[in-house]
């Protein structure tokens, strides 16, 4: 079941905007084995993934290249999906360390708003581990594959196919930056999102179903639905400013 978000909503949203200040926290450490390339990037290490074939999400070819995942010098995370001997090649980051309950935000410096209809950017947890529908806790943006789908992104506590576990709604157009993010307690996870305008945008999963932590990390994606490329055939960059966990 979900409710409207009260008390931890508000707290999740000021922690998004940068109104609090993060605390210290201890995390274990996580990430997943086989993928070599790394970053460092929001002071955390980050694993790149990479594959040789379609792999899951979409499926897709991930590309551990510059061309698809960097950061620049004003330390921002660049995402991006790029053609290369006619194979569309996808980006995500992998955090290596778990960090269990508290809230996580992200500051995105792009606009997702108007992504392509097969293009979707996520902002989640996960784990290798099937426990807990793999603790898959999502901020995603994406059409489905439906250009004239009325809204743009959601928030999920998996499995999306239950009822009352995701929650659709629309980013504004070209809103930047933005910040997103959710706070994990036991039973209860509260979404938010805001830009610097007036808008911002919450709510609240609750139940006995909510995932205990237990392994999982935190993952930035941005890949192709089925596999299918670009409607328009253009690359897609997605400029991810900030993240941060406060316990």
């Amino acid at each position: 079941m979900h409710r409207r978000p009260i008390v931890s909503a508000l707290v999740s949203l000021s922690l998004i905007l940068g109104v609090l200040p993060p605390l210290a926290c201890v995390a274990t450490a996580a990430g997943k084995p086989g993928y070599p390339d790394r970053i460092t990037w929001a002071g955390h290490s980050w694993q790149v993934k990479s594959s040789t074939s379609r792999v899951g999400p979409g499926p897709n070819y991930f590309s551990p290249s510059t061309d698809n995942v960097w950061v620049d010098g004003t330390g921002r995370l660049h995402l991006k999906i790029t053609l290369r001997n006619g194979r569309w090649n996808c980006a995500e980051v992998i955090g290596a360390e778990s960090f269990g309950y508290g809230t996580y935000s992200f500051t995105l410096a792009s606009a997702v708003d108007a992504l392509d209809p097969n293009v979707v950017l996520g902002l989640f947890t996960w784990s290798d581990k099937g426990a807990f529908n793999h603790r898959e806790i999502d901020v995603e943006f994406a059409r489905w594959g439906d250009a004239g789908g009325p809204t743009n992104a959601q928030y999920v506590v998996q499995p999306s196919s239950l009822a009352g576990h995701l929650h659709r709604f629309t980013q504004p157009a070209a809103a930047a930056p933005t910040f997103h993010g959710f706070t994990w307690r036991a039973g209860t996870i509260d979404f938010a999102s805001a830009d610097l305008s007036a808008w911002s945008h919450a709510w609240s999963y609750v139940g006995a179903d909510v995932p205990k932590p237990g392994g999982e990390n935190v993952r930035l994606n941005l890949w192709l639905f089925g596999g299918a490329a670009p409607t328009d055939g253009r690359e897609v960059e997605v400029v991810v400013e900030r993240f941060s966990f406060a316990p």
